[in-house]
């Protein structure tokens, strides 16, 4: 598989955050994803595995959108994404933080989100005819690889 354009971008974070673990965010130009959306799963992914917690700060919009190499507004839509999710806060003139929420809770939203789209999918399965064991064996293959 090519992928064109991957930005890669490890933050030290001793600067931004309390502790030293990097943020590791990966953008692909040549994604069907949009690119504030990457973002924010990346982010999301990161907080919700306990990468980043609670009152951990994150990079400026302006610093992430030059260390990606993306729009300030791509970072800016991505940012505001995970606020109005409940994942990010931030405080005028201090940056944006990790929310306090309760990370249970989040993990619970984020599994309802994953149900509903195995739901589909499982549907669409059973519309074709794909067998419960070929269903299970499809999840387990594409689950493997990623």
């Amino acid at each position: 598989m090519y992928i064109d354009n991957i930005y890669t971008l490890y933050t030290d974070i001793h600067s931004v955050l309390d502790r030293g673990d990097k943020l590791n965010i990966n953008v692909s130009n040549s994604s069907t994803i949009p690119l504030y959306e990457q973002i924010q799963n990346q982010i999301k992914a990161q907080i919700l595995s306990g990468c980043l917690t609670p009152g951990e700060g994150l990079p400026s919009i302006r610093n992430l959108a030059k260390e990606l190499k993306v729009s300030i507004i791509t970072t800016k839509r991505a940012y505001e994404e995970l606020e109005k999710e409940g994942f990010l806060q931030t405080v005028a003139g201090k940056g944006t933080f990790v929310a306090q929420q309760n990370t249970e809770r989040l993990k619970e939203m984020a599994m309802y989100e994953i149900e509903s789209k195995l739901e589909e999918i499982i549907k669409q399965a059973k519309s074709v005819g794909v067998s419960l064991e070929e269903g299970i064996e499809i999840f387990k293959s594409i689950y493997e690889e990623v």
